[in-house]
């Protein structure tokens, strides 16, 4: 029988597969679901630095700054009273799920400043969380915004939320840096003990009948997870951190690729949002008979066997399979 155990922020997990921030982890029944379809942890759903603001009112000033001139900016800022759950609401179900449950529960903190909010990251350790992942979603719009203060910006971000807590801390950050690895290298020397990979932006479309900007999200698709797979299989083993593969994960051989590539955990919320917590179990079969049919004991075994590092052409993940697989499609054109 193949060992699935692995080991993500130093927590000591009953297999790869982790329950990634989703409407799932609202309810703690949700939880058990998940839990007893095989999760061996969850993330909760994040808890915005906007709601922190709002509940201590230091943001009714920077809503309602200019909205007598940009009133229907305000339309896209949810009523924060009735969005997601409260500060308090979010400790106390954290407190809640680990009564509920015996695996790790992972908080969420998503925001992109430093100052006071950031004293949930302790107050959600106080909760119980085994771990918490800070999500960076920022999109810069001004055009005085330098990549080099941006970068600083994260890294100060995570320096400060380090300092807050004990427990360990990864970091979920977006694809779209100039020079991802040196990036990461800081973020894991400012006190990450490990890389969510990657999150995604959710794009705005054009209603083009009603002349409206509308906010939208798609559920993603096993081709999402290649940018992720493609930077954790080029930074493993050159980082003493953990690796999450965030994005498309659909079933098990999205879970093998994860895992070969150099991830210690396969995170999942699309599939799971889509098909039930049932299906987690089914991945993780599927999961287990790949590995058994492959000969692969154990998911230790398998980590980083595909990664750069250790494939018989690295470039592969560089510059030449872009020109190969131009070269591919040439020879397809009639």
């Amino acid at each position: 029988m193949v060992n699935l155990s692995t080991k993500y922020l130093g927590l000591e997990l009953k297999n790869p597969l982790v329950a990634s921030a989703s409407p799932l982890s609202k309810k703690a029944d949700r939880v058990k679901r998940l839990e007893d379809a095989g999760a061996s942890a969850v993330v909760m759903y994040s808890l915005f630095e906007e709601q922190i603001y709002h509940d201590s009112r230091e943001l009714d000033y920077f809503l309602n700054r200019g909205t007598e001139s940009f009133a229907e900016a305000l339309s896209y800022f949810p009523e924060m009273e009735t969005y997601n759950m409260g500060p308090e609401t979010y400790l106390e179900r954290i407190a809640k799920l680990k009564d509920t449950v015996s695996i790790p529960v992972i908080g969420s903190l998503n925001g992109v400043s430093t100052g006071g909010w950031l004293d949930y990251a302790k107050k959600i350790e106080e909760a119980g969380a085994d771990a918490l992942e800070l999500n960076i979603y920022y999109i810069p719009t001004e055009f005085e915004t330098t990549s080099e203060e941006l970068e600083n910006a994260h890294v100060d971000l995570v320096t400060d939320v380090r300092k807050q807590i004990s427990i360990p801390l990864a970091v979920k950050l977006s694809p779209f840096f100039t020079a991802l690895p040196n990036l990461t290298r800081r973020l894991v020397n400012a006190g990450a003990n490990g890389l969510v990979l990657f999150n995604r932006f959710y794009q705005p479309d054009l209603n083009i009948d009603e002349f409206e900007v509308e906010p939208i999200l798609k559920l993603s698709n096993s081709n999402d997870m290649l940018l992720p797979l493609r930077w954790i299989a080029i930074l493993y083993s050159r980082l003493n951190t953990s690796f999450a593969l965030s994005s498309g994960i659909h079933n098990g051989k999205d879970a093998v690729k994860a895992i070969m590539a150099g991830a210690d955990v396969a995170m999942m919320a699309s599939e799971l949002v889509a098909k039930g917590p049932a299906r987690l179990g089914e991945i993780l079969a599927e999961l287990e008979v790949w590995m058994e049919n492959n000969e692969y004991s154990s998911i230790e075994q398998m980590k980083g066997s595909m990664s750069q590092k250790a494939v018989a052409e690295p470039a592969a993940f560089e510059r030449a399979n872009y020109m190969k697989a131009l070269n591919s499609y040439d020879e397809k054109v009639r």
